[in-house]
């Protein structure tokens, strides 16, 4: 008698903990897939005319401006030493798409034979600078600004010592300054209209030494010249 009693008070027991349980584990919720929150592309101007050159394809329209060493993104604007920018923006009828590509663009310089190709913008991340970073003052700058650095060797000239590297940007900032660049490149793919982006190109020389530029699109939409003001 004792026995069942007690076989009664576990089973009990056991009964009560697995109601207790099961809810808990039903209630659990299941985790969501992470989501892309950073948006991709840049706004386009509010009509194309609000950009320094236009052009008519069939029912698109392709407008743009050369941006020079600058590369303007709507967080900040750095440059870029090695390379040239220019910002497009395509225009459409309500409701219109098209497909886009780098390869799409192409720019004449000074007249050469043969346009630069619009370069990745992967490419671009080595020869970014942030104007607005100021590097932190050396121990080095520091005793050469306070006339304090001692020299070796003769006629004072410092001897075999070698001049310290620059400093380097802290990994973080130069990190967000390159999301910033990809997130405001001219984006590749079936795109819904109005579409903008930065466009790149390969150039070392100054913006001053530019006589002539030439925007040539050649892509789903037709093919179009635009003449850039440098």
């Amino acid at each position: 008698m004792r026995l069942c009693s007690t076989l009664r008070i576990v089973l009990g027991a056991a009964g009560l903990l697995s109601a207790v349980c099961l809810p808990a584990q039903e209630r659990a919720p299941a985790q969501e897939p992470a989501k892309d929150t950073q948006a991709k592309g840049m706004p386009p101007r509010a009509a194309p005319t609000e950009y320094q050159a236009q052009a008519q394809v069939g029912a698109v329209n392709i407008a743009a401006e050369f941006m020079g060493h600058a590369v303007p993104t709507p967080e900040q604007t750095v440059a870029a030493e090695d390379y040239v920018v220019v910002e497009a923006g395509l225009f459409g009828p309500p409701g219109a798409k098209i497909t886009l590509a780098r390869g799409d663009f192409s720019l004449r310089i000074n007249g050469k034979k043969i346009p630069s190709p619009s370069e990745p913008y992967e490419l671009v991340f080595k020869s970014l600078k942030d104007p607005q970073w100021i590097p932190p003052e050396t121990e080095d700058s520091k005793s050469k600004s306070s006339g304090t650095g001692l020299t070796t060797g003769n006629g004072g000239g410092g001897g075999d010592k070698l001049p310290p590297l620059p400093p380097k940007m802290p990994f973080e900032l130069r990190r967000a300054m390159e999301q910033h660049v990809q997130r405001a490149a001219m984006q590749e793919g079936d795109r819904p209209l109005p579409q903008a982006g930065l466009l790149f190109f390969l150039y070392r020389g100054k913006v001053e030494s530019i006589r002539s530029l030439e925007l040539i699109y050649s892509g789903a939409a037709g093919n179009a010249t635009l003449t850039l003001q440098p």
